[in-house]
């Protein structure tokens, strides 16, 4: 791929910079140029196909197929083929071309990314001991599109993943690179949105109000859930009773909102899956600590937050050690 240049030459030039001499369509034209131009030539995953990734990949997704891990799930497809944080061996890293278009749309003012879906083909299983080969082509890449993210375009590659030569399966990768849109502030007296309240649930919200976090246990087997349900998971049984939690917890995951803004929302914030002392987990917002410094495993204690004069939420404060 040595002494590629990006398609049209000269600086990368946004699609607005009409004013500039560079139209909108010449400026797609020079992306367009990328397509069916490699994204990646002589990939070789880092490690053969085996049996603990497999078991690890199961575990995560709940997966207790009897096939694994004699197979890998098809759906593993493209772990064989990922870097991690240290990236490809020598000769196996993407190409110039794909760095080359990345850099145009940079320069054109879109300069974020995100991943929007995939689509995978399967040709055959893969199994322990296979070694995984790829090559990655870029497929395509979309007018500039408008998005609640900002103005961007949508790049699709193609990855053509091997094992002993053979075709195993095709992997197809979508990103956004976008410019961002302008982020929106908190609505000046703008409500959060209301939780639904039913009659399966309906007692959740009423321990809530009562500054209670309470969770239903099964009658018939002794099982606790969440969020409420009508029967039970484990026996079926439809008769159950409540218990309070003692609102300790950690925190088993989290995810922090940058996009999109949302009316009485003010980003970036942290939504984290809080694993209860008792054992069951629940979703909320974490509070008391920046969101850069929530962890995995931090402890978390329950608060009750008064969101407006008619609504009152049950969160989690971090501790920081």
């Amino acid at each position: 791929m040595s002494g590629e240049r990006t398609a049209g030459g000269g600086p990368a030039v946004g699609e607005g910079a009409v004013g500039e001499g560079v139209a909108v369509d010449d400026f797609y034209g020079r992306l367009k140029a990328f397509e069916g131009r490699a994204a990646a030539v002589g990939g070789e995953g880092r490690d053969p196909v085996n049996e603990p990734m497999i078991r690890h990949w199961c575990e995560a997704m709940g997966d207790a197929n009897p096939a694994y891990p004699a197979i890998a799930p098809p759906t593993m497809l493209q772990v064989w083929t990922m870097g991690g944080l240290s990236g490809h061996p020598a000769g196996s890293a993407r190409s110039e071309a794909y760095d080359e278009l990345l850099a145009l749309l940079d320069g054109a003012g879109c300069t974020s990314v995100v991943a929007t879906d995939c689509e995978q083909e399967y040709a055959r299983p893969l199994r322990p001991g296979d070694q995984v080969t790829f090559d990655a082509v870029i497929e395509s890449v979309s007018p500039r599109k408008t998005t609640k993210l900002g103005e961007g375009h949508f790049v699709t590659t193609r990855m053509d993943v091997r094992a002993g030569g053979d075709l195993v399966g095709r992997h197809r990768f979508r990103i956004l690179k976008y410019a961002p849109a302008r982020r929106a502030t908190a609505a000046k007296g703008a409500k959060r949105p209301r939780p639904v309240i039913n009659r399966d649930n309906a007692g959740f919200w009423a321990g809530v109000a009562e500054h209670r976090l309470l969770i239903q246990r099964c009658t018939g087997c002794g099982a606790l859930r969440f969020p409420w349900l009508p029967g039970c998971g484990a026996c079926g049984c439809q008769e159950w009773e409540t218990v309070e939690a003692s609102g300790a917890g950690t925190v088993f995951s989290y995810v922090v909102m940058h996009h999109p803004p949302f009316p009485a929302f003010d980003p970036p914030y942290a939504v984290g899956l809080i694993e209860l002392a008792e054992g069951v987990r629940m979703i909320s917002n974490i509070t008391g600590v920046r969101h850069d410094e929530v962890r995995i495993g931090m402890t978390v204690e329950l608060e009750f937050l008064r969101v407006d004069a008619d609504l009152e939420l049950p969160v989690f404060r971090g501790v920081v050690a």
